[in-house]
């Protein structure tokens, strides 16, 4: 049997990083390593981790691409649904997202918006699809 488990996210500060997505999405901390280079959130059964870029170097001996390398995010997003799109985005900005794209409201209604995170992640915020 086969699971997509985790997704890491390579950030230099893992507690910082973790503590915006607690602290904006409500996801749960499942642990962080004393070292703190090490962490992961109860995100359903797929766990949202972090591990720091030290940690990672140490791992992918042939090095890759840093989120903070480009000014545009990495062609991939990070997606949460909620019901009030507009409160979320309010509430990641405040917590130190920026802005990507505004809200906007596809043709088969699903409202949606686009925030890049501490670590210049991209994060769409919408509402399920119906």
């Amino acid at each position: 049997m086969i699971k997509f488990k985790y997704v890491i996210l390579y950030v230099e500060d893992v507690e910082k990083s973790m503590n915006f997505y607690h602290e904006t999405f409500d996801t749960p901390i499942k642990f962080i390593t004393p070292e703190k280079d090490y962490g992961e959130l109860i995100s359903g059964e797929t766990s949202l981790a972090f591990a720091s870029v030290h940690l990672a170097n140490s791992n992918i001996k042939k090095g890759f691409l840093s989120s903070r390398s480009e000014e545009k995010p990495f062609g991939i997003e990070l997606g949460f649904t909620t019901d009030d799109v507009e409160k979320l985005v309010e509430k990641a900005i405040k917590n130190g997202a920026l802005l990507y794209e505004d809200i906007a409201v596809k043709p088969w209604g699903q409202k949606v918006a686009y925030v890049k995170d501490l670590n210049n992640y991209l994060v769409e915020i919408c509402t399920e699809i119906q």
